[in-house]
């Protein structure tokens, strides 16, 4: 890519409102990595005398907070640029193939590739060892599941189905279980958290409006999307940690334990797979238990659900962000583009999770 000679007189016009080049992507990529080699040597499990061991390495805490600090000081320089530029100069690029496009768009597209590469390794990961391994309930139908067997156990046998405990699973609707609405309301969120995007762009954009109206309109409009993807994070860690329960056992109104009570996590070496032949009163009362290991379908989960929850989050800390410079007035017609370059990112988030939500959760 290569840029052609400017306006020579920019700089004396505009000064801060037109910086050429930014340290933030620099020290934001050196500060995740550092973050990340660090965690990477604080927390560590090992495994001894048949089980896994974990310790926490606080000599090497320093690298984790000299990340974050790095991390945090470019999100600060980019908070800064961003909020004094007014819109009135964007370099574009002169040079093959890119001319006549702003320069921040091809950086956010080359950016959003590099996340497909991220993805698709997750996604290829994913179907390489559920095509790998054995299903653990074919194997039950078959009549060759042992104690000790590896198999896959996928998400969906218990967000979809219910898990081992179905006759309780759909006591709210009846038509789904209960286990699968936390996630069902999570991609409704996403779809419309897109859409109210798109309006916060449009809003910026409309000349027909006061600035006070567009203002206040846009803040909204970001706002909004800022409590869904909120409401989005909320209801993962109510799936993953918490549960959510109303009624008795005997009598349920809402059954949705967390993935953690149903023993579904990545150390699950030892899981108590259960076929029910008889319930009663909703107490299983006739049933079969196999001791497999699940720990590759867990882990594929986790791993592909909470890198998505990363970007949301990331995009959360963005939205902080934008909703105060919206409030402020800080977009106009002029610079509304900085909130189409986040909504690419955002879309991409929302498209991500709609292709993870029936991979996991309904497959």
């Amino acid at each position: 890519m290569s840029y052609g000679k400017q306006d020579d007189h920019h700089d004396e016009h505009h000064g801060w409102h037109t910086p050429h080049n930014s340290w933030a992507p620099i020290l934001l990529a050196f500060g995740s990595s550092f973050f990340l080699l660090g965690f990477a040597k604080v927390f560590t499990q090992t495994w001894e005398n048949d089980a896994w061991s974990y310790a926490i390495h606080t000599g090497e805490i320093w690298v984790m907070i000299s990340g974050l600090a790095v991390f945090f000081a470019g999100i600060m320089i980019f908070w800064q640029q961003d909020w004094e530029h007014d819109g009135s100069y964007e370099l574009k690029s002169l040079g093959a193939p890119f001319q006549g496009i702003d320069v921040r768009k091809i950086a956010l597209w080359m950016f959003l590739m590099s996340e497909m590469m991220v993805f698709s390794t997750l996604f290829t990961t994913y179907m390489r060892y559920r095509t790998g391994l054995p299903n653990c309930t074919a194997m039950a139908e078959a009549g060759t599941l042992v104690d000790g067997s590896v198999c896959w156990l996928p998400a969906s046998y218990f967000i979809a189905e219910g898990g081992w405990h179905q006759e309780t699973a759909h006591a709210a609707l009846g038509f789904m279980p209960d286990t699968l609405i936390p996630g069902a309301i999570n991609t409704f969120a996403l779809i419309i958290s897109s859409y109210t995007i798109v309006l916060a762009l449009k809003t910026a954009k409309d000349t027909r409006i006061s600035e006070a109206e567009r203002s206040r309109k846009v803040g909204i409009y970001l706002l909004t999307t800022l409590m869904l993807a909120t409401l989005f994070l909320i209801f993962k860690m109510v799936e993953w940690f918490v549960g959510f329960e109303l009624g008795s056992e005997e009598h349920p109104i809402f059954y949705s334990p967390s993935l953690l009570a149903d023993g579904f996590t990545i150390h699950a070496s030892e899981y108590d797979y259960t076929i029910c032949h008889v319930w009663e009163n909703h107490e299983c009362v006739d049933k079969e238990v196999y001791q497999v290991d699940i720990r590759m379908a867990a882990s594929t989960f986790y791993v592909t659900t909470g890198t998505h929850g990363v970007h949301v989050f990331g995009g959360m800390v963005a939205l902080v962000y934008m909703v105060t410079k919206a409030f402020m007035g800080g977009y106009t017609p002029a610079n509304a583009v900085s909130i189409e370059y986040f909504g690419l990112y955002w879309h991409f988030v929302d498209l991500v999770w709609v292709l993870v939500f029936p991979a996991f959760y309904l497959i």
